[in-house]
């Protein structure tokens, strides 16, 4: 006997496919990331990230906007900083008139509405490339942690939405929280990044900032004291509690693709957004295929991209969003 239930009846079609598609993606679902630069007019490609850019001020005010236009209203900053203003205490960071300060300002006065996330984290900073101030071959968790704390005022004051700390210290968020509230600051968000891996797929976005740990005899030749093994699972739904209970609001884990589990069981875990974020390396993976025509471009993005969403992410921080959107229509 022939089945009375055949589920190719709503796979017949494309109408009948987009009246049952379970996972949508929309132009909210996105995080832009955007990286700024000094200098006037400057748009730079990044060579291992084709079609990405450092921008100069002008041009993030000129970027932002075009977002906006398509639909786009959330970008997410960092900043290239000059060499000669790096040290191991992210004195620049706290600058008032600092590049990433005076980058919040350009996007708030383009487009006012858009919502500003910034990166808080000490790496670019560092004369080290490390996320935290460097001491006898160890990176320092409390004394970092106050540093993020002071630079999430200095961002906040300059008119950031939510901060974004990436360093995974322990006890940062609660740090910066604390610190927010007693600068009556308590309309900032945080998106912290509670299960940031020691991943692999770094390395493109640490050439767009050249912020690439050191390597000398006494420094950690890499993050992995602070970021997580990709082989832990229970650790990341601890981080996510933690930070949670610590103040956060939203909460990410980075890298995608390969951590998509970990996304599935935080969401069922935490009742704060969780956001995702879809890394450099992923970025230039399918740049160099699509380029060498191994695979379909824009059918492996949106496949992507879906696959992040279904997986639980309320957010993408991604560098194809606006590729993506543009295939929207």
């Amino acid at each position: 006997m022939y089945p009375l239930r055949r589920n190719r009846r709503l796979r017949a079609n494309n109408a009948v496919r987009h009246l049952v598609r379970e996972t949508i993606l929309t132009p909210s679902d996105f995080l832009v990331p955007l990286f700024v630069v000094e200098g006037h007019g400057v748009k730079e490609e990044i060579a291992s990230m084709p079609n990405y850019y450092r921008l100069s001020l002008d041009n993030l005010g000129k970027e932002a906007k075009e977002l906006w236009n398509m639909g786009l209203c959330a970008v997410l900053l960092f900043v290239k900083v000059p060499e000669s203003l790096k040290d191991n205490k992210g004195t620049e960071a706290l600058n008032e008139h600092g590049l990433m300060q005076r980058a919040i300002n350009s996007v708030k006065s383009a487009c006012p509405d858009m919502l500003v996330m910034t990166d808080v984290a000490l790496d670019p900073y560092s004369s080290f490339g490390h996320d935290g101030i460097v001491a006898n071959g160890q990176i320092l968790n409390d004394e970092t942690s106050e540093i993020l704390a002071q630079m999430s005022i200095s961002h906040a004051e300059a008119g950031a939405d939510f901060v974004a700390p990436s360093d995974m210290m322990d006890g940062r968020i609660q740090i910066i929280r604390e610190a927010l509230e007693d600068e009556e600051l308590t309309n900032t968000g945080i998106m912290s990044y509670c299960a940031k891996y020691a991943s692999g797929f770094y390395g493109p976005f640490r050439d767009a900032l050249e912020s690439a740990p050191v390597k000398k005899d006494n420094i950690p030749k890499d993050k992995q004291t602070y970021q997580m093994d990709p082989a832990n699972r229970i650790e990341a739904i601890k981080e996510a509690h933690m930070d949670v209970d610590e103040g956060a609001d939203i909460i990410m884990v980075k890298p995608g693709i390969c951590y998509l589990d970990i996304v599935r069981e935080i969401k069922d875990e935490v009742e704060v957004p969780v956001a995702v974020y879809q890394v450099s390396g992923e970025y230039a993976m399918l740049k160099a295929a699509a380029e060498k025509g191994w695979l379909d471009h824009d059918a492996v993005m949106m496949e992507q991209l879906i696959s992040i969403k279904r997986a639980g992410a309320d957010i993408i921080a991604s560098y194809f969003a606006k590729d993506a959107v543009k295939l929207m229509g």
